[in-house]
């Protein structure tokens, strides 16, 4: 088997690759200087739901484009229990050496897939992209060049995001405006998890033992020094994306309640706002019968009373909720994510 820290190239993988016309091999610009004084090497994390046709184009182009890194590399797919055929896609890669599949025994999400990777990364840096090509390999280049630099962290930031819906983009600006509410650190707008990042950013991830990860956030959380790189996502090669509106909610919900508390101080101040003026009006109401006996009147301005003021407590009571839902699931204790069964090598050369 062919390491690979050889200067010889792969050969591509065995006939019985389920692969589709591959494209030709890319030719990208020659990598800095400082790297082939430097011998170091870099970890790619690829986490995958049903990606099987898009991982056939995206590993021979992520290939030609670590050798040409000359750094000793890995290519590390996770499955995160797809049901199409990605874990035979990626498997047959694997008996090249220098690539990896960790398959889950189920979908856990992608930030449990992300985070068995950097848990099994062992690279002087981890590269994180998606296996939908949106995240253009490309800029490996010039996210190693930036690191070689001094950088710790190099993220990619949307430059536009005029391909998605008016919805969507007002939900996104909204999101980011709440989540940074607080000024302890901001999490960067329009960032997501393609980023390249050092090893001791790495191991400062996988040292917080939190369940309910908000990478997002996470990744601001922990600081260093880091550098923003605009790029324009491309189009998906293959398919349709899984991560509905549903999803996007949901992981909304799951890093505001992560990263800040303020909905908690917002019900209290809620709370304050609504009962100072009830009780004022209470005792209006009382003072006005004592002096004057007017008889008590308004059942429907009672009635819409109650159900608002109802409104407002259930409402309170499931904020409330959701941070309890968050300390209950870190209290259990269950692993993040259950590896069903991993295939091939990468950087350490012992694992199978």
């Amino acid at each position: 088997m062919i390491s690979s820290t050889d200067n010889s190239r792969h050969s591509r993988p065995p006939v019985r690759l389920p692969q589709a016309d591959a494209p030709a091999p890319h030719t990208s610009a020659a990598a800095p200087s400082e790297l082939s004084a430097a011998p170091r090497s870099i970890s790619c994390v690829i986490p995958c739901y049903n990606e099987a046709a898009n991982l056939r184009h995206l590993l021979p182009l992520l290939e030609d484009i670590l050798w040409d890194t000359h750094m000793r590399w890995e290519i590390i797919v996770v499955d995160d229990g797809s049901t199409d055929d990605t874990v035979a896609v990626a498997e047959a890669w694997c008996e090249l050496s220098g690539f990896r599949c960790i398959s889950l025994s189920r979908n856990f999400g992608k930030e449990a897939a992300l985070t068995a990777g950097l848990a099994a990364a062992t690279g002087d840096a981890v590269v994180l992209l998606d296996g939908d090509l949106q995240h253009s390999p490309e800029l490996i280049h010039t996210m190693i060049a930036q690191w070689v630099a001094g950088a710790e962290v190099v993220y990619a930031v949307r430059e536009q995001r005029s391909d998605e819906s008016r919805f969507k983009q007002i939900g996104s600006r909204l999101f980011y405006n709440l989540l940074n509410a607080s000024d302890r650190f901001a999490v960067p707008k329009d960032a997501g998890d393609f980023r390249l990042m050092d090893r001791k950013v790495v191991d400062a991830l996988m040292s917080l033992p939190e369940r309910s990860r908000f990478m997002k956030g996470l990744y601001a959380w922990v600081g260093f020094r880091a550098v923003a790189l605009p790029y324009t996502p491309a189009p998906r090669a293959e398919g349709r994306s899984t991560f509905n509106t549903r999803r996007l909610v949901r992981l909304a919900i799951d890093g505001l309640t992560a990263f800040t508390t303020w909905p908690l101080r917002a019900v209290s101040v809620a709370g304050l706002m609504l009962a100072v003026p009830a009780f004022a009006y209470g005792a209006y109401v009382v003072i006005d019968y004592l002096l004057f006996g007017n008889e008590v009147s308004g059942w429907t301005t009672i009635v819409v009373s109650l159900m608002f003021f109802i409104g407002i407590q259930m409402i309170s009571t499931g904020i409330v909720g959701e941070y309890i839902a968050r300390i209950y699931e870190e209290v259990k204790g269950r692993p993040l994510y259950v590896v069903r069964h991993e295939r091939g090598t990468g950087l350490e050369t012992g694992k199978t």
